[in-house]
């Protein structure tokens, strides 16, 4: 395997270090880093689908927390290189890789909606290299009531995945030109809760999400419909094998990841703590950013 560095910067304030991973298997893995190097790693899982620009709006909580947060482009997203049919505990592998190649042994490990089920999956394949886990606001295997209940692209996005990758990926391909177009993630979520739709109308998330989107998505809509079929099948790692513990973040109005089945996973999971924010929805980890990473640093002593 083989790292090399191939950009660093500042942005807004933040100093950035991006790199490239050659795995054992000859694909590229796409990494940056958010913050200054003396600062504490934290290795830091994206949503669904998003890239390894994902940052929190506000620059100065990660500045005071005095963490440094590393973040890959899952296969198929960004700069990484496909993996057709991949499940979520594959992608642990090129995580421990990514870890080694930056001279990290045992981190703490937050994961953001559909980042959450890969956060667990590396819990549970590298306890050893797991120092503690969050999962925010997570994606978890649905039924489907609550399915129906979803905004109405989740909702759309599971019926098709009931029919197969190829039917998922007509409908993603559709959206993937709505979030690269005009309207944006906004618009593409026009149905979601109001305080969602609050967070979403700051001109400063907008302009982050684009950048991030647009990266994501460059290569086509491939990567995130293998993802998100990785979701929808049965999961190749086992959440009651979880060693390290894990504190479980949710709003009880989530319309993307619905709570319910945030408990069901959450409940198999040995050391689990599901903290509940009430009638807020899937964006309320964006106002509670201290305190979910104050908690992991904690637990990871």
């Amino acid at each position: 395997m083989r790292a090399v560095n191939t950009n660093t910067g500042v942005e807004d304030g933040l100093e950035f270090e991006d790199g490239q991973l050659t795995l054992a298997d000859g694909r590229i893995l796409a990494w940056r880093w958010w913050g200054p190097a003396d600062a504490r790693p934290v290795l830091r899982l994206q949503g669904t689908p998003a890239s390894r620009l994902y940052r929190h709006p506000n620059a100065s909580i990660q500045k005071q927390l005095g963490v440094r947060y590393l973040l890959a482009d899952r296969p198929g997203y960004g700069g990484s290189t496909r993996l057709p049919n991949r499940g979520i505990g594959q992608f642990a592998d090129d995580l421990a890789a990514l870890l080694d190649a930056n001279g990290l042994d045992r981190v703490p490990v937050m994961g953001t909606s559909g980042g959450g089920p890969h956060a667990l999956g590396f819990a549970a394949l590298h306890p050893e290299r797991t120092a503690a886990a969050a999962v925010i606001v997570g994606g978890a295997p649905l039924e489907a009531q609550e399915a129906a209940k979803l905004v109405g692209v989740n909702a759309s996005g599971w019926e098709a995945s009931e029919k197969g990758w190829d039917a998922l990926h007509e409908l993603l391909k559709a959206v993937r030109e709505r979030l690269l177009g005009p309207e944006g993630m906004a618009g593409v979520l026009s149905d979601a809760p109001a305080k969602d739709r609050e967070i979403m109308s700051d001109p400063v998330w907008q302009r982050m999400n684009r950048a991030n989107t647009n990266e994501a998505l460059k290569q086509g809509a491939e990567g995130w419909t293998d993802e998100s079929m990785a979701f929808h099948r049965e999961w190749d790692f086992d959440p009651s094998t979880i060693e390290p513990s894990v504190t479980w973040w949710h709003g009880d109005d989530d319309k993307n990841a619905p709570l319910s089945a945030a408990r069901r996973v959450a409940d198999r999971i040995p050391i689990c703590t599901l903290n509940v924010w009430h009638a807020e929805g899937h964006f309320a980890s964006l106002v509670h950013e201290r305190e979910i990473v104050e908690d992991l640093l904690g637990r990871a002593g």
